[in-house]
């Protein structure tokens, strides 16, 4: 399909777009003889080469563990570890890096947030709000701590188009409310939520409110102290980075009140039989030896973000979104799951004659990876009544070509199908 696009539809050139294309290694392979189009990037995005360079270094010229050592290596090392912090912190306009605790990803920011704080907080007949579209990442956690604690988890509803009803959300706020956890950027649906606001009434009632960024990270600039959010989460893997690395973002006093998550090793100052005295923030939450590499990989990945630039980033995805959004619209038997407002670079759809499975696998040999299924989202398929979807998400790197190629394959699946 030989679709020509103005240059005026985004603010990058073709010419930057291959530029950056060119960075990640990865998108230069086929697959069964077709070019790799990648649109699964809310699962996990690529890695651009100064990442992949960025670890190779560590691991070739400063491995060593940290914050324990006097020798040179052992200090090139930690100080590495610590600029990434600090990379961290600038990212996300944190006032310290005190308040910048390095976890395994942002389910394990949630689940720290869940295990000391709200374990910590939460007594019988206490509540915690949540909205219909969270990830799983975003339920279990309060399940489990609401059940042991004899709390009760609220959901704020969400319409047809997958944008919250703010009005119902008022309702559930109350003296008995301890925490509010939404995600910023819906993963199923693609919904940006309106987190200032959420933000805002809460704190009327003197609620803290915990944010799910895993989706936003890549796509939006997150500046904490304007939100004004108490914890915000995010994960290394969704931003280019690498897995098994992510940040959780504390207010310092909220940080200090909270017990420790898990005891080991760095997360002290001094132990005896009889007392442990805990470490100070951030390292009172990272005990025993952490994901080095991965937290210097990250902070690589967030210098490359804040290098393209959120506007460029944002203008170039929109005007993605609202091409494939066009496209696919007016493709019969299609129809598109979660039609917010305010939306990020994913578009769900199902096709009236095939299940998301088939769609995926007949894709996969035109060289187009998409995602298939529930998204850890199934309290979201419920609400609209699906068993799955097909998800294309994308990113900086992806093209009006990628879409003109997801086209072709849907209209081969319908084919096939009938």
């Amino acid at each position: 399909m030989d679709t020509v696009h103005s240059p005026g539809e985004t603010e990058l050139l073709p010419a930057d777009i291959e530029a950056i294309r060119r960075e990640f290694p990865v998108l230069q392979q086929e697959f069964y003889g077709k070019p790799l189009t990648y649109l699964d990037n809310a699962a996990t995005t690529q890695k651009p080469q100064v990442v992949i360079d960025r670890l190779r270094r560590y691991y070739e010229q400063e491995n060593a563990n940290v914050h324990r050592a006097v020798y040179s290596l052992g200090e090139l090392s930690s100080k590495a570890f610590e600029d990434s912090r600090i990379i961290a912190q600038k990212f996300l306009n944190a006032a310290s890096e005190k308040e910048i605790i390095f976890t395994s990803g942002t389910t394990d920011a949630i689940n720290l947030v869940a295990a000391t704080f709200g374990r910590a907080n939460l007594g019988p007949g206490d509540e915690v709000i949540i909205s219909a579209m969270e990830h799983h990442s975003n339920i279990v956690p309060w399940q489990i701590v609401c059940e042991e604690k004899g709390a009760r988890l609220k959901v704020i509803p969400i319409d047809d188009r997958g944008d919250l009803i703010l009005e119902e959300y008022e309702k559930l706020l109350s003296p008995r409310t301890k925490l509010v956890a939404v995600v910023y950027i819906s993963n199923s649906l693609g919904t940006i939520n309106p987190v200032k606001k959420v933000i805002e009434l809460a704190h009327a009632h003197g609620v803290p409110v915990l944010l799910d960024g895993a989706q936003a990270v890549s796509h939006l600039p997150v500046d904490v102290q304007e939100l004004d959010c108490d914890f915000f989460a995010l994960s290394g893997h969704k931003v280019f980075g690498p897995t098994g690395i992510g940040v959780l973002y504390g207010k310092e006093a909220l940080l200090e009140a909270m017990p420790p998550y898990r005891g080991g090793g760095d997360m002290i100052l001094s132990v005896t039989f009889e007392k442990t005295t805990y470490n100070d923030l951030p390292f009172k939450f990272e005990a025993g030896t952490p994901n080095i590499a991965g937290a210097i990989g990250l902070g690589a990945a967030l210098d490359y973000v804040m290098s393209l630039g959120f506007e460029k980033i944002a203008a170039h995805e929109r005007a993605l979104l609202d091409y494939a959004t066009e496209q696919l619209d007016a493709i019969d038997g299609l129809r598109i799951i979660g039609t917010a407002r305010e939306k990020a670079g994913v578009i769900s759809f199902v096709l009236d004659s095939a299940h998301p499975h088939d769609v995926g696998t007949i894709l996969d040999h035109e060289g187009v990876a998409i995602r298939t299924g529930h998204h850890c989202t199934q309290p979201v398929m419920e609400r609209f009544c699906v068993p799955a979807t097909s998800r294309a998400s994308f990113s900086i790197y992806n093209t009006f070509e990628d879409f003109d190629r997801l086209v072709q394959g849907i209209r081969k699946v319908q084919k096939v199908f009938g």
